[in-house]
Formats: C-alpha cells, structure tokens, sequence
C-alpha cells in the first residue's frame, strides 16, 4: 500500500550507507555497499523506494567508503524521486551513533524519524512499528524479530532493551541487569524521536 507524504506521521529518514561493508568483499574492494546491485537495482535504491512507500521522501544519507560514487548515483538518478541530502563523512568513520549525531543538523527539529541499514532487504511494516511506537511512547522503537543472528538485542518483560549478547563469543553487555532476559535479533530499521539527542553524552565515533 503506498501512503501519502507524512500519513504515517514519519516525513525523514536516514539511511546508514558509510560503513566499509567487509561481509561484502570482493564487491567493496572498488564500491560502496550501498550500490551492490540486486535484482538490477542497487540497494540503496531498493531502501529509498522502501521509505517511499510509506510517504518518506526526504532522506539523509552519510558517506565514507567510495562516498563520490554514491553521490554520483544520487545525482545522476535524481535521488530516485527523493530529497537526498548528503551526510558527509569522508574524513572519519563515525559508525551508528557517531553518523546519527552527525547528522542530526539535518533533520527537522522536534520531528520523529527512521532509519536503516543500507544493506538490508526487507518488507518490515513501518506502520506497525509506528503504531507499537505510539502505543509504548518510548524514545526509539527497534524492530526485532526471532531469526537467528551472531549477536542478539536483550530485552525485559516491558520490551525495554537492557543489553546484547555475542552468541560467537559469549560476551555480554549489560546496562540494565534483570531475570530472564529475552534475546532478539535487530532488523536494522529503528524509530526515533528528535529529543533522544538530548539525551546522547557521546562524542565522535560510537556505535
């Protein structure tokens, strides 16, 4: 179902295409993961035509690896019928954290938003997740599922995160300590609200 701009209550998003993707090699030995190509479009493509489907068209994008490459598949496609803007971080790798704080003079002030990983595929309800957003009123919204991944989110009985897990290692981090944590996989596609930079004490690269 396509929705019209801003019906779902969510007009931006970003999408987290910086990263070296090493999982992708031999392919980012020379490009950016963000335009591996699948079923004759690049991913990126594939993930801003996902936003577009629930009326997201304005759309940050952070650069690092090969960042010319990408903007010139932005630029010579016309953003694939978005408003693309440029996160520029061509002089260090700043990871999750570090590109979202970054980035956040580039979205609207006080306003909600998305973001994704760039080298995802997915068919993930963003109405759905806005809903159970709304519903719990949290400052951000993970979606999750049971699929088994090497490193799982851990959450209470409230579905409050408290902490992952390295299933290959068993190293733990825990920031809130409870009983029978549930382990789920992160699917990479995350609500925020504008004042969780509020409450970011982090500076620089952080994940």
């Amino acid at each position: 179902m396509d929705y019209q701009p801003s019906a779902i209550g969510i007009s931006q998003g970003m999408i987290f295409c910086a990263g070296l993707g090493t999982r992708f090699k031999p392919w980012t030995e020379k490009h950016p993961k963000a335009l591996a190509p699948i079923n004759g479009k690049p991913l990126l493509q594939h993930n801003i035509e996902y936003l577009q489907q629930y009326g997201i068209k304005d759309v940050v994008v952070n650069v690092h690896h090969f960042a010319d490459q990408i903007e010139n598949a932005v630029n010579a496609n016309n953003g694939w019928g978005s408003n693309i803007i440029i996160s520029d971080e061509r002089d260090y790798v700043l990871e999750t954290g570090g590109g979202l704080l970054h980035a956040q003079k580039l979205f609207k002030p006080g306003e909600r938003f998305i973001t994704c990983n760039a080298d995802i595929l997915t068919d993930l309800d963003i109405a759905a997740l806005l809903h159970f957003h709304e519903r719990e009123k949290p400052l951000i919204s993970f979606a999750v599922s049971n699929r088994k991944t090497s490193r799982n989110l851990l959450f209470d009985e409230n579905s409050t995160l408290c902490g992952w897990r390295n299933n290959a290692t068993g190293e733990e981090r825990i920031s809130v300590p409870k009983d029978n944590l549930v382990a789920k996989a992160y699917d990479c596609v995350v609500i925020f609200e504008y004042k969780v930079f509020d409450h970011i004490t982090f500076t620089g690269k952080f994940s």
